[in-house]
């Protein structure tokens, strides 16, 4: 059997997506209830229901494959990194990701601004998390939340954290002629994120180059598409590209012979 899974803001338009995608009735397919939507103080800490749609048959399953990205490491698969610094050739590794946060603070009036929205809007999720803000760049700032068990700040697959990150955007830009790019993260999720849609990227690559059949991925948002695009563009055998619409628009591996 083949299945889809899909979002939306209650269960039943969730599922209407899922048959307007698939052009099929109610009657053709089974529906699961993975998870039930769930309100949120401004959207922050909410979530959308969440539905498998399963149909067809059983042959159908190689050319239907839903792949799921890993779930970002848990912070304690750190850990070993540590034991790792007597080795010669992990102990350069080491120095080199710990050198990072040691950059100073920022304090300017950028920065202020950036702290206090955030400090207010993490007292009204009352959320103990503290805010570090960076100038990565000119005009480019990198907000760290830091603190203990803050997977509610990060929410599924990032959606929290990007909301977080789109409302800090809009309040310190508002009314400005002269915007900047504020970067939140939380216990490193961006990476880990990265490193995960990566790992997922070749390891469906390696299933359609096998069974030279499409895959089609899990819906992603616009940054997680591009990671996916750009681990497989120089990749022998496949090609990449996005089908759907938003929320639901999912990224395509295919096979293709012509870069073999």
């Amino acid at each position: 059997m083949s299945y889809i899974d899909v979002t939306g803001k209650t269960e039943e338009e969730a599922i209407r997506k899922a048959l307007q995608q698939l052009g099929l009735e109610r009657d053709d397919v089974s529906v699961e209830i993975l998870e039930r939507a769930k309100s949120g103080f401004l959207g922050l800490g909410s979530s959308p229901a969440r539905v498998r749609v399963t149909y067809g048959t059983e042959e159908e399953e190689v050319e239907k494959v839903e792949e799921k990205p890993a779930p970002a490491p848990a912070p304690k698969a750190a850990a070993p990194a540590p034991k790792a610094e007597p080795e010669h050739k992990a102990a350069p590794v080491v120095e080199e990701k710990e050198e990072s946060p040691a950059a100073e603070t920022c304090n300017d009036e950028n920065a202020q601004r950036i702290r206090e929205f955030l400090e207010g809007l993490l007292e009204h999720l009352e959320s103990p998390a503290k805010v570090q803000v960076y100038e990565s760049e000119k005009g480019r700032y990198k907000v760290i939340l830091e603190g203990q068990k803050l997977g509610a700040l990060i929410g599924r697959r990032g959606e929290t954290l990007d909301a977080i990150q789109q409302l800090t955007n809009y309040a310190v830009n508002s009314g400005r002629e002269k915007r900047i790019r504020i970067h939140v993260d939380a216990e490193n999720y961006r990476a880990k994120r990265e490193q995960s849609l990566e790992s997922l990227a070749e390891k469906v690559a390696g299933k359609v180059i096998k069974y030279r059949r499409s895959v089609t991925l899990e819906p992603m948002n616009a940054y997680e598409r591009h990671v996916i695009h750009a681990a497989l563009q120089d990749k022998s055998g496949v090609t990449t590209y996005s089908i759907g619409t938003e929320p639901n628009r999912r990224v395509v591996v295919a096979f293709d012979r012509d870069k073999r």
